[in-house]
């Protein structure tokens, strides 16, 4: 039986209500950062995109280290573009995996450096784009200074709205939400 990739698309809207009320209950956030996260998970919710970085070799980079030292390369006359994908790229998989996944960030000791170097990152990319004269740098400075408050949203949201039932397995409360997605109009035609 082959299972069917839900597109980001169709995704976007079930995490955008869920991060809209997260933000509500902790009296937080704007409607823009919130439709900039709702498509960061839509699209982190194939591995393919949360882990696209790869070194020379084309082996995949689970490190956060790994993809910095990646944005440093020299990238000829795109390197300015080259590393401002890196570090929105990295600005994401912290927010990602420090939101979401704390727990497992917090035992593996890092939840302090993914919180530093995501906000960090966010600011690069803000920075860039204001010597680019790209719109949308307020976007990425507001996630910048609001970056632990915004992870905390997410580990927040997972906690209220993906939490399995005591004895369950771990994955039990996200399940029982896509199984309401696949339910519902989200995925008609």
């Amino acid at each position: 039986m082959r299972i069917e990739r839900t597109p980001p698309e169709k995704l976007k809207p079930f995490f955008l209500e869920l991060i809209r009320r997260s933000f509500d209950q902790l009296h937080m956030g704007d409607n823009e950062i919130a439709d900039y996260v709702a498509t960061l998970l839509a699209d982190f919710t194939h591995s393919d995109k949360w882990l696209m970085l790869r070194d020379a070799q084309g082996a995949k980079l689970h490190s956060v280290v790994e993809m910095i030292v990646s944005a440093m390369e020299p990238d000829g006359p795109n390197r300015v573009h080259g590393e401002r994908a890196v570090r929105k790229y990295v600005g994401d998989y912290t927010l990602f995996m420090s939101g979401l996944y704390r727990t497992f960030v917090q035992k593996s000791g890092f939840l302090e450096f993914y919180l530093q170097e995501g906000k960090r990152s966010y600011e690069a990319v803000s920075k860039l784009d204001v010597s680019l004269y790209r719109p949308g740098y307020l976007l990425f400075e507001e996630l910048s200074r609001g970056f632990e408050t915004y992870s905390g949203a997410l580990d927040y949201m997972g906690k209220c709205f993906f939490a399995a039932a005591p004895g369950s397995n771990n994955f039990a409360g996200v399940l029982r939400q896509f199984e309401a997605l696949i339910g519902s109009r989200m995925f008609s035609n």
